[in-house]
């Protein structure tokens, strides 16, 4: 018999109206209610900072900003480097987000295990060695980091979206793996296999 979960998750009719809502609002768009929104919501205040600077850093228009990073770009740093922090849900559902926006089914797992071997352009893979270098000795930074980025084509603003990401993750990664948050089934499949017409 397994032990009951330390931190289970909340009835979505007992939480705050606006969290209540914005659930709903992801069901009715996925189909289903990813197990972060539920995890997080046992702390509403939390859950608020939380998704606010997801969203700003995840969907740069929703707060007016631009940015050159792709919704596929986005989803490549958190799914790689959520590898590197060994983070199961954050790898399985990210790395179904990145199959979806990049149209390629091979993609996630590739990234995940060694983003240099993966089949992705040049710039994804410079994106990639300066988020790696964010995530595993940030330290460490230094100019040539920011030069090989710009060589392809990327600003200074756009460093800080990668290395922002990165760290976001970092946080996320960590609350999902020491609270035992587990990717929902229907993540697995996502964009592996084409939609049937």
């Amino acid at each position: 018999m397994s032990e009951p979960a330390r931190y289970p998750l909340p009835d979505l009719n007992d939480l705050p109206d606006d969290l209540k809502t914005q659930i709903l609002e992801v069901q009715a768009k996925a189909g289903f209610v990813p197990n972060v929104f539920l995890a997080l919501a046992r702390r509403p205040a939390e859950w608020r900072a939380f998704f606010a600077y997801h969203d700003a850093l995840m969907m740069p228009e929703s707060v007016g900003r631009t940015s050159s990073l792709s919704k596929g770009d986005r989803e490549m740093i958190v799914t790689t480097t959520s590898a590197a922090n060994q983070c199961l849900y954050c790898v399985v559902a990210h790395g179904a987000l990145l199959r979806i926006y990049e149209k390629k089914p091979l993609v996630a797992d590739q990234v995940a295990v060694n983003h240099r071997k993966a089949d992705i352009s040049a710039r994804q893979r410079a994106m990639l060695d300066f988020a790696m270098t964010v995530c595993e000795q940030s330290h460490a930074i230094e100019e040539a980091d920011f030069q090989a980025l710009h060589a392809h084509g990327f600003s200074d603003e756009d460093a800080w979206d990668i290395a922002a990401i990165t760290a976001f993750f970092g946080l996320s990664n960590r609350m999902a793996s020491f609270s035992g948050m587990m990717p929902n089934p229907e993540f697995y499949l996502m964009g592996r296999v084409p939609k049937a017409r």
